[in-house]
């Protein structure tokens, strides 16, 4: 007869897989928010496996680091807090999301279609693939800060 301790240890692991905090086997994990995964080779890296999950799961309010190319630059977002907004393709998948960065709390991104970027956020889920945003400091240091990294500079 199993040990209570088994039994809790299985229990235990089969809600993280629930909630989605055991990524998917074979993705790497970060061991940092600020330091990339190296996937292996054909792998998905670790940020987008993330993102396709909480997609897949209809999650949000998931704080992930994602990497990609620029495929669509859009006009600012100008209700309310003012963002600028792009369509990012994922590294590693073809699964877009719209990205959308806080003019009134860091400064602007100089982006071109094409452009590579590293995004560190909160992803959203929706029918379009998803949202990410807080990719800015939090000024009332309730929430984690994120970041946008372009051709070598850090926006936060």
């Amino acid at each position: 007869m199993p040990s209570l301790a088994v039994l809790l240890l299985a229990g235990l692991w089969f809600v993280a897989d629930r909630l989605g905090l055991i990524p998917a086997s074979g993705a790497a994990s970060p061991s940092s928010p600020d330091s990339p995964a190296a996937p292996a080779s054909g792998a998905t890296p670790a940020g987008t496996q993330t993102v396709l999950d909480a997609h897949r799961r209809g999650r949000s309010d998931v704080q992930v680091r994602v990497s990609g190319r620029i495929v669509r630059t859009l006009a600012d977002d100008q209700d309310g807090d003012r963002h600028q907004r792009f369509v990012l393709r994922l590294d590693g998948a073809d699964h877009t999301v719209l990205v959308a960065h806080n003019l009134d709390l860091a400064p602007r991104v100089p982006l071109a279609e094409g452009d590579a970027v590293v995004v560190h956020g909160e992803y959203e889920s929706n029918a379009q693939g998803g949202v990410l945003h807080w990719t800015h400091h939090d000024p009332a240091g309730r929430h984690p800060d994120g970041w946008i990294e372009h051709a070598g500079k850090t926006y936060r």
